[in-house]
């Protein structure tokens, strides 16, 4: 265990919980037979997809825009994200009746661009460069006053996350261990906390696809390494690991596996099919990862938290590269 303590404790996870509570979808705790057989365990999965704007994301924004100070929330919130962390965010400011300002990149797909002004977010496009998304998310803060809340390196974020495992402790008890994928890492380090709070016991294990393993090589290395600009299916999980989030990780996750696009694709199209829910291709990277390491998590209860479920359905990936 490390000498310091975690930059989030058991107390900042239940406040997120009570602050969120009124908002935020208790979503269901699923299993299926089949996908037992298939992937060698028990496993139980946690419908993150059937949250309010269809992933984990609104549980951090939420609670980050309810811990705003009255002061603080008139002058609204801001963000830079090409997906789910920018709808969350507009759907939480809109429930405090505050204005959710999102730089979005100018190549986000159009389907996300839409959910963000769905929810009453006010786009500003910008260039398809994490300088460009950074430098004009500062000239929004500078003409409107707004909060940034970060995608996830935030630990008002991190708090909010952790409330998914929370909840799945409390209905899946005695997990030998808890899956969930790894991109910037608020869900995971959220994940990794609780997990040590709750159920120290349980072992902690991350999902990354192989082509930006920059969570995995971080830990292999000892030090923060950045993310690669590699394609893969799994495009939202194509971000650095944070100042806050590394470390919470590297003292608190046990293992990363990391996992190709087709075995991505296909642990998807297997979940589509056989439970008939939606997930996203970043969502499918915990599955496959269980899957592909399935020897050593052989005949294990196995918590896997599905993040979400946005999904273009005018680009399937199977269409394109079928299995």
């Amino acid at each position: 265990m490390p000498d310091t303590p975690p930059s989030v404790t058991l107390d900042d996870i239940h406040d997120a919980a009570s602050r969120m509570a009124q908002h935020v979808h208790r979503t269901p705790v699923m299993s299926s037979r089949l996908v037992d057989e298939w992937l060698g365990c028990r496993a139980v999965f946690k419908c993150e997809n059937l949250q309010r704007t269809g992933a984990f994301k609104f549980r951090g924004a939420c609670n980050a825009v309810m811990s705003l100070t009255d002061a603080e929330a008139t002058r609204g919130v801001v963000t830079h994200s090409s997906g789910n962390h920018g709808a969350a965010l507009a759907e939480a400011a809109r429930l405090r009746d505050i204005p959710a300002y999102v730089v979005m990149p100018s190549n986000a797909p159009s389907v996300k661009r839409q959910a963000v002004e769905g929810y009453g977010g006010r786009v500003t496009e910008c260039a398809p460069t994490l300088e460009a998304r950074e430098q004009t998310a500062a000239r929004v803060i500078e003409e409107t006053g707004a909060t940034l809340i970060h995608p996830f390196d935030d630990l008002r974020i991190i708090a909010g996350q952790a409330t998914a495992v929370v909840e799945l402790c409390e209905e899946a008890r005695q997990l030998d261990a808890i899956v969930c994928p790894v991109g910037g890492g608020g869900l995971a380090s959220g994940t990794a906390l609780a997990t040590h709070f709750l159920s120290p016991d349980t072992e902690v294990l991350l999902g990354e696809p192989e082509a930006v393993d920059d969570a995995c090589q971080s830990l292999m290395q000892g030090r923060l390494i950045p993310v690669g600009n590699t394609p893969t299916i799994a495009d939202g999980l194509k971000t650095s690991l944070g100042e806050h989030t590394y470390p919470i990780i590297r003292d608190y996750v046990s293992r990363i596996v990391t996992v190709s696009d087709d075995e991505i694709i296909e642990a998807m199209r297997f979940i589509w099919t056989r439970m008939k829910l939606i997930i996203e291709p970043s969502s499918a990277v915990a599955v496959a990862a269980v899957r592909k390491d399935r020897d050593r998590l052989s005949s294990q209860q196995v918590g896997i938290i599905i993040s979400g479920g946005n999904v273009d359905l005018d680009h399937l990936p199977w269409i394109k590269r079928p299995i």
